[in-house]
């Protein structure tokens, strides 16, 4: 089984492949228990990944934030585009 970690390296890596920058901002919002999400800066995709979730929250982001592009011509690690590919379960 892969580390967790090293999940969230490829799937950080898969989004520079399509030009969506991540980025792990401190989200200090008192109400909120978000994780980030993904968004549209100036015309550029963006994942805001919260640097005080747990690597699991933020796999579970990036996961829902690909799910948005065609990936279907790219080449991905079998075992990310599992995760891509069916429920999220992490």
């Amino acid at each position: 089984m892969m580390h967790d970690e090293v999940i969230l390296i490829y799937l950080e890596e898969l989004a520079e492949k399509l030009e969506i920058l991540v980025r792990d901002e401190n989200i200090n919002i008192e109400e909120s228990s978000s994780s980030g999400g993904l968004c549209r800066v100036e015309g550029k995709y963006v994942v805001i990944l919260n640097s005080k979730a747990t690597v699991k929250e933020k796999i579970q982001v990036m996961i829902e934030a690909l799910q948005q592009f065609d990936l279907t011509d790219m080449y991905i690690k079998p075992v990310i585009r599992k995760l891509l590919d069916g429920p999220v379960q992490i």
